[in-house]
């Protein structure tokens, strides 16, 4: 039984496999030359593997989640924003077009703000984190925001988060030209907020929440081992820990990982 009056089923799955093929090249599997292309930091993963009381396995794993992250940039950006596609009356505009919003949401019979105001458009700048935007680049979404009110007096501006520091949707103020500025129509919202805004519904980013876990394991289902990384970093360094023929298998692997970066260094070299 499909629990979500605002997406439907297969909507959602469809979404979510495309956002998963959005991670393109970080779903590619590691082998050791991958792993070391940028040269990894051998004494770092010495202190990590100790201070954390980790196996080598654990740490290599967690140095090849850590290059992965660090590429993932807009990824899930990408979920959030282009999942209301398929919710209705929202609309996401092809990048850079329609004045470059992220969402437009348009309701023929009006939306009902909190401080009483009603407009029929909404027009959305979407963020992942609260903290995501210095003061210049809040001033400028603002002054985006100010011209928006200006060519269309019956619209508002919303700043939304995902990752807001609470629930909210509050007027937003914020700094312009070291101007304290504010602006009724011109608001942050947390994604919370605005999900309960566009669907009716208080709880609908709760309830996606809770069923996200299971769709996302049934697209990696469907697809297989075409989603699913076979990194090789580890068994390539007992490989060569065992060449080295070292009395101490962790010794020997934390040779394996010095001569990931001083292979040429005294002493190291053959």
């Amino acid at each position: 039984m499909w629990e979500l009056s605002f997406i439907e089923e297969d909507d959602l799955l469809e979404h979510v496999k495309h956002t998963i093929q959005k991670y393109g090249d970080k779903l590619k599997s590691f082998d050791l030359k991958r792993f070391n292309k940028n040269i990894v930091d051998p004494i770092k993963l010495i202190f990590d593997k100790t201070v954390y009381q980790a196996s080598w396995e654990e740490t290599i794993s967690n140095e090849i989640f850590r290059q992965r992250d660090k590429s993932n940039n807009n990824d899930i950006g990408y979920f959030h924003q282009r999942i209301f596609n398929y919710i209705a009356n929202c609309h996401v505009p092809d990048n850079g077009q329609e004045g470059g919003w992220d969402v437009i949401y348009r309701h023929p019979d009006g939306i009902a703000l909190p401080d009483g105001s009603v407009v029929h458009t909404i027009y959305v700048e979407m963020k992942n984190k609260h903290n995501t935007m210095n003061s210049s680049a809040a001033g400028k979404t603002f002054i985006k925001m100010q011209n928006q009110l200006l060519k269309d007096d019956d619209c508002a501006c919303f700043l939304v988060e995902a990752i807001a520091k609470k629930s909210q949707n509050i007027k937003w103020e914020t700094t312009v030209d070291k101007t304290s500025v504010s602006h009724k129509l011109i608001r942050r919202v947390s994604i919370d907020a605005f999900y309960a805004l566009v669907t009716g519904d208080d709880t609908a980013f709760y309830k996606l929440c809770m069923v996200l876990p299971s769709v996302i394991q049934r697209v990696v289902n469907t697809e297989g081992n075409s989603l699913i990384p076979h990194d090789t970093v580890f068994e390539e360094l007992q490989q060569k820990a065992r060449e080295m023929g070292m009395g101490s298998d962790d010794l020997a692997i934390a040779m394996s990982i010095y001569m990931l970066g001083f292979s040429s260094y005294k002493g190291f070299a053959s």
